[in-house]
């Protein structure tokens, strides 16, 4: 009976062949690391299944990876002894490519006009496999799951079609059979393929063999990797290069960490950390991806991943491995999150984190910026979420502020008291929906033009941390749109609000002509000699909830009460001036109503009928 099967790739698969072959290829040699990443996952199912259930010990074998390369016919393969693959995993792993980051991949299609050649991309979408496309012409798997009786022949020349049947196999495990293509001979020496292994998968906590001929052409299998975890050595024998191929091979990231830290922990608990900070985000932080978290060792033994019991919600970005020697070989993630070992053990590597990030800040601010850029959003949660380290969280943070012309010359804490003027007692900030919106904000003209430094904050999360760090070194934190004794002195405190509600007060009425246009619209009009620039603002009324806050709970979907703002008027501005000479009131209200969309658009970004605002701006111009 004839079973073979010719199948075609989905679509998404064959643009990541053709970008592969064609563009990704200035890196040749990272075939084999991905192929032995393969080799090295597909044991570690199958040991872990071997501990979860004893009857499959029958399957604990002397576990390898093993290399072999063919002169004659062109070839190298890679055979393990790990889980196999059955029909039906065959053909959705090797023929189809499911994974999220596909079409980011595919996007990567401009690469070939760019000629920008960066084969580490392969990891990091999760392609790996494919990239034996870079080195052959054909590619040949034999493969046996653990539990079948058949095992499965694919086979491909990396176009556009595969072909799948039955295979007689006698063991479990997945052989990949490499048919080189024409100059590639290279690979097809024992050196170099044990340099490439060496270099990349030195790592690997299993034995990695690789075919060899003595003098008198004997075959021979020597072991050409320590294989031995990297965490259980001597750090001082460790180079940095090693540590960053174990981050990528853990990870699947092609970027280099920005920084590490290696420590083992004696006392009640024992075990062993080797932490890192990542340059960028592997995962959308934002969606439930289960993709945070440690690899959890228990006795050097694979037990699971993604395990985010061992850090805080907003350490989520920390990626590494937690080898224990207290925990039971059978832990499941429900026994993690009651055991009363793991708070202790998240206790300790919490503040290890934060001082390793500490450490970063204080010794390369240039790599510190770089992960405040990526993480500080999510970093600021925890000024909420720990109040036990909030110190420590405190002097990591960072901000935009007045005194740079660049968002992202960021300033922190300490430097901003270091910065302070004689007479300053607070640490002043504003709160808006973007970095334009902060910096140009009329709240802050009186305090930028007495070179008062403002920190300007603007990401989501700001107005709720901000709910939580009342002082730094006992400096009070002050928003700066609300009333303030140094605002006041600046602003010439004693007749800073000048009430004028009878209209016999003032010759024209200003003040009780815009409230009676405004009506509802605003709870109140009054002047303030608080402004330098701008004509108007709007702050909120005491104890109203903000413009930021409100922003906040709707995106949270919760209710929002409506806003009323107070308008102030800069009775000096020109503006204004002119304004208050109209004495017609249709032409008025088209000035109260042309100053007031504008107070809005700077408070909120937002205007609840923008066709009204820009056919009053027509008119006037007209």
């Amino acid at each position: 009976m004839n079973t073979k099967e010719i199948r075609g790739f989905q679509s998404e698969t064959k643009q990541i062949l053709n970008i592969m072959i064609n563009s990704l290829y200035s890196n040749k040699e990272i075939f084999l690391r991905e192929l032995i990443s393969n080799a090295s996952d597909a044991i570690d199912k199958l040991k872990f299944l071997i501990l979860s259930k004893p009857e499959l010990y029958k399957y604990n074998n002397d576990f390898c990876i093993m290399i072999s390369f063919n002169k004659q016919d062109r070839s190298i393969t890679i055979d393990d002894n790990g889980i196999g693959m059955s029909y039906n995993e065959v053909i959705n792993n090797l023929g189809t490519i499911a994974k999220s980051g596909t079409k980011e991949f595919i996007k990567l299609k401009e690469l070939e006009n760019n000629k920008l050649n960066n084969s580490n991309l392969v990891g990091h979408f999760g392609v790996g496999f494919y990239s034996s496309f870079i080195v052959a012409n054909k590619v040949v798997v034999h493969t046996k799951s653990f539990n079948d009786v058949n095992g499965v022949l694919w086979e491909s020349d990396g176009k556009d079609k595969y072909t799948i049947d039955y295979l007689d196999k006698p063991n479990h495990g997945t052989k990949v059979i490499l048919y080189l293509k024409d100059n590639e001979e290279e690979f097809l020496d024992y050196w170099r393929l044990k340099n490439i292994v060496n270099k990349y998968s030195d790592h690997i906590q299993l034995p990695i063999k690789l075919q060899h001929y003595d003098n008198k052409n004997n075959n021979i299998w020597k072991q050409v990797n320590q294989a031995k975890a990297i965490w259980t050595r001597n750090k001082i024998d460790i180079k940095d290069n090693e540590y960053i191929e174990f981050y990528k091979h853990i990870t699947g990231d092609h970027n280099n960490p920005l920084y590490w830290q290696h420590s083992f922990i004696e006392g009640k608990q024992e075990y062993t950390i080797l932490l890192y900070i990542p340059s960028k985000f592997i995962y959308n932080p934002w969606r439930n991806e289960q993709k945070s978290g440690l690899k959890l060792y228990v006795k050097r033994i694979f037990i699971m991943d993604n395990v985010n019991s061992f850090l805080p919600n907003y350490l989520r970005f920390i990626k590494g491995i937690i080898d224990s020697n207290d925990l039971p070989l059978n832990v499941s993630r429900e026994i993690l999150q009651e055991n009363k070992i793991i708070n202790k053990i998240k206790s300790s590597i919490t503040k290890k984190v934060l001082i390793m990030l500490e450490k970063l800040a204080k010794n390369d601010e240039d790599k510190y910026k770089i992960f405040w850029k990526q993480f500080g959003l999510i970093l600021k949660e925890g000024i909420a979420e720990d109040f036990k380290n909030k110190k420590l969280l405190s002097n990591l943070l960072r901000f935009s502020h007045t005194n740079s012309s660049d968002q992202y010359d960021y300033m922190s804490l300490n430097m901003y008291v270091n910065c302070m003027k004689q007479e300053q007692d607070k640490i002043y900030y504003i709160i808006a929906s973007s970095y334009d919106s902060a910096k140009y904000s009329p709240h802050i003209e009186i305090l930028k033009k007495n070179n008062i430094i403002v920190l300007l904050l603007f990401d989501t999360v700001d107005e709720w941390m901000m709910n939580y760090i009342n002082d730094f070194n006992g400096k009070k934190f002050h928003l700066s749109s609300k009333e303030d004794d140094l605002i006041n002195k600046y602003a010439d405190a004693e007749n800073r609000i000048i009430h004028l509600t009878d209209p016999v007060e003032s010759s024209n009425n200003l003040i009780y002509r815009v409230k009676n246009y405004l009506g509802d619209k605003v709870a109140d009009v009054k002047f303030t000699k608080k402004l330098v620039t701008s004509p108007v603002v709007l702050v909120n009324e005491d104890n109203s909830v903000t413009t930021q806050m409100a922003k906040l709970l709707k995106n949270t979907g919760q209710s929002v009460p409506k806003i009323k703002y107070v308008l102030l008027i800069n009775y000096k501005h020109s503006l204004i001036n002119k304004m208050s000479c109209v004495k017609e009131d249709n032409e008025f209200n088209k000035w109260v109503e042309l100053l007031f969309g504008q107070a809005l658009l700077m408070e909120s970004n937002y205007l609840d009928n923008p066709g009204i605002f820009i056919k009053v701006i027509n008119q006037l111009l007209i």
